[in-house]
């Protein structure tokens, strides 16, 4: 279980990186790795919790990742 929780970070710091990289979004490297890591955290435990889940909990932290990065900063954004 650990190590998943680790995979999931670093799955989640790289969807950050590349969504950056390709111009996905504009938010600056450290933010989007944040709010990468920050959506892939909460789907892991509510993973846990609840027993949701998309499939391997690979794909589970590319999807929460790239959903964070979609949800939180068209939300802030004005």
């Amino acid at each position: 279980m650990f190590m998943v929780l680790m995979g999931t970070v670093v799955i989640a710091g790289i969807v950050g990186y590349l969504s950056e990289k390709t111009g996905f979004t504009h938010n600056g490297y450290v933010q989007s790795i944040i709010i990468c890591v920050g959506g892939a955290f909460l789907f892991y435990f509510v993973r846990i919790m609840f027993g949701v889940g998309f499939g391997s909990p690979g794909l589970d932290a590319v999807i929460s990742s790239i959903g964070a990065l979609i949800i939180v900063p068209t939300h802030w954004r004005k």
